[in-house]
């Protein structure tokens, strides 16, 4: 006699008929609650934002290029990610890329240390004022998310830049514990001076630095 118990498999049982043997089902890592993490959809009320956004995302769906991929990823990103970049690093990563764009997810900033700014043709979210006159002076060209899905809808021709995002001043406390060997950490400390963190532990002259 067959009994049906749910999600099982059949096996023979000793007299040599068969019969079926209950099994489990696999949920996954900690009973199903594990999911995956990370933004789905835009946080920012910006139309213009949440129009690239989506325009992206058709792109990263209905072709096979992971560059529109990578640019839908960081328009959903937080701000934090979308960390602005200097005119003098961006003429840095630029030079000897002829005929490309730069793609940058962020904001294009001036900066007085560059002498003399190099032509090129900068894709950004924003460009400041001062930014966006020296490009342009300087016979190149800045162009917006939107003209460049145009232009390159798979991003050939593109060069895909990102800002130094672990330059914020949070980033500095982040890491190996203060004090520890080969630590560069910041502590979380009032003040730097006599009375603070200068005693035991802290310095040799104070009978041990850990």
């Amino acid at each position: 006699k067959l009994e049906k118990l749910g999600s099982s498999t059949w096996c023979p049982d000793s007299q040599g008929s068969s019969r079926e043997a209950a099994m489990g089902i696999d949920i996954g890592r900690a009973g199903g609650r594990i999911r995956k993490s990370g933004r789905k959809t835009c946080k920012s009320d910006n139309p213009y934002m949440r129009l690239l956004t989506k325009l992206f995302k058709f792109l990263a769906r209905r072709t096979d290029s992971n560059f529109n991929k990578a640019i839908h990823k960081r328009l959903i990103a937080p701000r934090r990610i979308r960390a602005p970049l200097s005119l003098s690093r961006l003429a840095k990563f630029m030079t000897g890329k002829d005929g490309k764009v730069g793609v940058l997810v962020a904001t294009v900033t001036d900066d007085v240390r560059l002498i003399e700014c190099p032509k090129m043709s900068v894709c950004a979210l924003h460009f400041t004022e001062r930014a966006r006159a020296r490009i342009k002076k300087a016979g190149g060209e800045c162009i917006t998310l939107d003209q460049l899905a145009l232009r390159a809808p798979k991003g050939s021709g593109c060069v895909l830049l990102r800002g130094p995002t672990k330059a914020r001043k949070a980033e500095r406390y982040f890491g190996k514990a203060p004090g520890v060997p080969n630590s560069t950490t910041r502590p979380y400390v009032r003040s730097k001076g006599r009375k603070f963190e200068k005693a035991r532990g802290r310095r040799k002259s104070r009978g041990y630095k850990v």
